[in-house]
């Protein structure tokens, strides 16, 4: 064991002499009351230690102790429904231990080490397995717990058998007398292994509007929300938690205030999943690191939930990973730079921060699992920013944007009007559009791109014309513009403008969707043949008809819908030529 003394205190970062031998990352107990701590640097014998607790107390001359472990998470059974902090120690257990307030030193482990789970075996005596075969299954609420074989184990089994285990006790044991428990520990800031990454061809359902219809996202793919304060970034991950078409979710509150990190931690456990009717805490994993703890360990946060979230994909799961924020992560790093001294890059983050960046987004992907079975698992990560002043030209958002797939840019001009989610449709992008064309044509949405790119047509030109408006006023414009500005007007208060709040329209089918869309463009274009017969268009607007097409977020029968095309035809034949 190595054992070095603290010659140097700087806020969260320690450095120890007498470290000789010890490695990157490895984690340390500092001071008397043994703080968790990594080396993030070492210098000869000295090791440059960030620490994930406060450092207030500590002196110079107090004992380091080198674990010889890196920094790794516990996985296994009962990772669902818990709730951690940036190095996963579950806040339950840490609330028993120090009360209200955390104290130092703790260390708990990060999964109940004396449970027993029911295990069923999938593999029987004499079979052959390798790394990322599934041995069996355990209940955790209603998913089904794949116990894999760890990646860099392979052999034949010698004994397996059904039964009630700890995560700790063996539930299989090879030839070679290899035992293989149910828990696995696991190097956060190295990627788990996979057999091959797919091509994002499968979108993520979110169930809202201007996500999955305008801008999608796919399964394995990286999406940003930047906005400023109060433009719904923290609810739009909420609402995507809630409604993605995902088996396992991972929350990351890294660095957000402690008021609204409370807010999801009391909303969260209410929440009902409304595709099992089971409460949504029951398949979801939250990371609770608030402004006001350590700063280490709100570096550490993002990788504590990208290797939990790998671990459900591994299994051959769906996982959607919301990190709130990486800004505040961004932060993180920018105050640990500081007090190693290094060069400052842009405003004085370091910089590598576009490099851990991509790193971090990097770990998203559609995979091929490992193992023998084909399975099909992937994380899709949505990275909340919070730029100064809703600034898009500051580092974070900008290194994140060269390397994210789907930009959902927050406005908050559109939040101070009520208009939410506040996505800027003008700013925003996807650039998987492409990739999941032919997924919505074998679907049966066969012009669902024509649809997308004709709408993203009418409300780039509703731009140019409103500043003509604004230099001339709108009777100026000749009556097949103001067609345009009335249709815009619909497509953003009818189908863009969705309440995540509302009974029915909180969720938004994708078939719904696209009938939505169809039928305010064939509005369009009705009034359009109408007007070339010489029908005036106010007379037009006057119709019933356009209010029944203002429900429609409303109606939860798709028939009703899919109806408005042919009424809208003929109530909008019937208004006579004005002679």
């Amino acid at each position: 064991m190595i054992e070095g003394f603290i010659s140097r205190i700087s806020g969260p970062v320690v450095l120890s002499d007498h470290m000789k031998g010890s490695r990157m990352y490895d984690v340390v107990k500092v001071g008397i009351e043994e703080l968790n701590g990594e080396i993030i640097r070492l210098d000869g014998d000295v090791a440059v230690i960030q620490v994930y607790e406060d450092t207030s107390g500590l002196k110079i001359g107090e004992k380091v102790i080198n674990t010889g472990t890196p920094l790794s998470v516990d996985l296994g059974p009962g990772l669902l429904s818990s709730i951690y902090d940036g190095i996963q120690r579950p806040l339950s257990l840490l609330v028993e231990k120090s009360g209200s307030f955390i104290s130092r030193g703790i260390s708990v482990p990060g999964i109940d080490m004396e449970k027993k789970w029911d295990f069923i075996a999938a593999k029987k005596k004499g079979d052959t397995v390798s790394g990322g075969d599934v041995l069996g299954t355990v209940k955790e609420y209603h998913i089904d717990h794949r116990i894999l074989v760890p990646p860099q184990v392979s052999g034949t089994i010698k004994e397996i058998k059904n039964g009630s285990y700890t995560v700790r006790e063996p539930v299989c044991i090879l030839e070679d007398n290899t035992l293989i428990t149910m828990l696995q520990k696991w190097p956060v800031r190295k990627g788990r292994p996979y057999r091959t990454k797919q091509d994002p061809r499968l979108p993520l359902i979110t169930g809202q509007r201007i996500f999955d219809s305008i801008f999608p996202v796919t399964k394995g793919g990286t999406a940003m929300i930047p906005g400023g304060f109060g433009t719904g970034k923290t609810v739009a991950e909420q609402t995507l938690a809630k409604w993605s078409d995902t088996q396992i979710v991972v929350y990351i509150g890294c660095g957000e205030r402690g008021n609204e990190m409370t807010d999801v931690l009391s909303e969260f456990p209410e929440l009902v999943d409304p595709r099992t009717k089971m409460p949504l805490m029951q398949r979801t994993i939250l990371i609770a690191n608030t402004s006001n703890m350590p700063v280490a360990a709100r570096e550490a946060s993002i990788y504590t939930g990208i290797t939990m979230a790998e671990y459900y994909r591994d299994m051959g799961y769906d996982v959607a990973l919301m990190a709130d924020s990486t800004s505040r992560w961004g932060e993180a790093l920018r105050e640990v730079s500081g007090r190693l001294e290094e060069m400052p890059g842009e405003e004085g983050y370091p910089a590598y921060l576009a490099t851990r960046l991509a790193a971090f987004y990097e770990r998203a992907g559609r995979v091929v699992c490992l193992g023998s079975d084909e399975r099909f698992g992937s994380v899709t990560i949505v990275g909340a920013v919070s730029p100064p002043g809703g600034d898009f030209s500051e580092p974070i958002t900008q290194n994140t944007l060269r390397i994210t797939g789907t930009f959902w840019a927050l406005d908050t001009n559109l939040a101070y009007r009520r208009h939410f989610p506040s996505v800027n449709w003008i700013k925003s992008y996807s650039l998987y559009l492409d990739s999941i064309q032919d997924w919505f044509v074998n679907s049966g949405f066969s012009d669902w791109k024509e649809i997308r790119d004709k709408t993203m047509y009418l409300l780039q030109k509703e731009v140019e014309l409103q500043e003509i408006v604004q230099l001339v006023g709108p009777d100026a414009l000749p009556e097949s513009e103001k067609a345009i500005l009335e249709i815009t007007r619909m497509i953003r208060e009818d189908f863009l403008q969705q309440s995540a709040y509302h009974e029915i329209d909180s969720f938004c089918p994708l078939e719904k969707q696209y009938w939505m869309l169809k039928v305010i463009l064939a509005f369009y274009d009705s009034i359009g043949e109408a007007m070339n017969k010489g029908v005036a268009l106010n007379k037009i607007l006057k119709l019933p008809i356009k209010a029944d097409i203002g429900r429609m977020k409303e109606l939860k029968d798709l028939e009703r819908i899919k109806v408005l095309i042919g009424e809208i035809d003929k109530k909008v034949a019937a208004v006579e030529v004005e002679r």
